[in-house]
């Protein structure tokens, strides 16, 4: 699937989803669902996930980390480590 943009004629050009598809040798597109009507930034998320990135949101919705707990083999080699009473730091 990917974001098209179709001009059309005098008027705003068309922002469509698009998939393509062969028959025999020739290849063809489907139209899937027209866009125009979308926010300009929508779209361009939407053309960032289907190009395989993420999409994060402005500086005021981004998370902060504060505390992570390790877990796994992370979680074992900690605790092998202070059943040692080796010195790690964890900064």
């Amino acid at each position: 699937m990917f974001i098209d943009v179709v001009p059309n004629g005098r008027s705003e050009p068309a922002v469509l989803l698009r998939e393509s598809f062969r028959e025999g040798r020739k290849v063809h597109k489907r139209t899937i669902a027209n866009l125009s009507q979308m926010p300009p930034a929508l779209i361009d998320g939407l053309r960032t996930l289907l190009a395989g990135g993420a999409v994060v949101g402005g500086a005021d919705q981004a998370l902060e980390i504060r505390r992570s707990l390790p877990h796994g083999h992370v979680a074992a080699a900690l605790g092998m480590m202070r059943k040692l009473e080796c010195e790690f730091s964890l900064n």
